[in-house]
């Protein structure tokens, strides 16, 4: 019985912004129940929108964590992985699909397979801002000379965040991020 007690104690800490947030979302449609139908139908669709990116990306995190060996990646996006790395960070993060929360996940397999911490931020930049179905939209929408300029205005961003947020973020904590990723549940090839 200790035990159980041990575990939800635990899994109360880790889910703690989940269960505040829950609370919150509680109290707010007890307090306002004029918007509560509003908001329950906002958090039902968004409930469905994750139940449909979610598990195709965790279908392609398991297929990355099993297809593609942790010599390989490091080989190709690790810390000696020159140009190519950034390159295919670039890739990789432009032909992805889906919200921003899904590179977090994606973000971690890379950590663990080897990947440097500026290839994985150059990732995160790309699939935030270069994803090619958005430039499709864009030229389509604003036109291809708003598309292209915003394009060519990004990738150069992009490298530069990663690597302003490589030299200022300090060595211990990206040691104890490598760390926090080798210690998650999931093989480690």
């Amino acid at each position: 019985m200790g035990g159980i007690a041990v575990s939800i104690r635990a899994g109360a800490r880790r889910y703690r912004a989940a269960i505040i947030a829950a609370v919150a979302f509680l109290v707010f449609v007890l307090a306002f129940p004029a918007v509560a139908p509003k908001a329950e139908r906002s958090f039902v669709d968004q409930v469905k929108t994750m139940l449909l990116v979610v598990p195709p990306i965790f279908l392609l995190l398991g297929l990355l964590d099993v297809w593609v060996p942790r010599e390989i990646l490091m080989k190709y996006m690790g810390p000696n992985s020159g140009f190519k790395g950034p390159v295919i960070a670039f890739a990789l993060g432009s032909a992805a699909a889906g919200p921003l929360y899904g590179a977090f996940p994606v973000s971690a397999v890379l950590m663990r397979k080897g990947a440097s911490f500026a290839n994985v931020l150059i990732f995160i930049g790309a699939w935030s801002t270069t994803k090619v179905p958005m430039l499709l939209f864009e030229m389509h929408a604003l036109g291809a000379r708003f598309a292209v300029g915003r394009l060519l205005i990004d990738l150069p961003g992009i490298v530069l965040i990663a690597l302003a947020l490589k030299a200022i973020v300090p060595a211990r904590e990206v040691v104890r991020l490598y760390a926090a990723v080798e210690s998650m549940d999931g093989p480690k090839k």
